[in-house]
């Protein structure tokens, strides 16, 4: 098993506000455990934390997000503006042992 952890770094008084959109967005994604926002360590974080069985499971739920689905572009669509909201990001994968 793999845990990623996707990693935004927003700009002041939007953490909570993009929390809310991951978590909305998200809702009905079976590999999403947890949406995060910092309470110590650097400021102005959310946190994905997904879980995959192994990299070919991560690799094909990319595959899903890239789909021409009617329900990828209602996500793409409430998702339009996003970017606005953070300054940086990364992504974390563990191996579960």
């Amino acid at each position: 098993m793999i845990i990623v952890h996707d990693i935004f770094v927003c700009k002041p008084g939007n953490a909570s506000k993009l929390a809310k959109l991951f978590k909305e967005v998200m809702a009905d994604n079976k590999e999403t455990m947890h949406i995060l926002t910092d309470m110590t360590g650097q400021y102005n974080r959310v946190i994905i934390v997904s879980q995959f069985k192994d990299l070919a499971d991560y690799e094909d739920s990319w595959k899903r997000m890239e789909a021409d689905t009617e329900k990828m572009k209602k996500m793409m669509e409430k998702m339009a503006n996003y970017t606005d909201m953070y300054l940086t990001g990364s992504r974390e994968i563990f191996k579960v042992w």
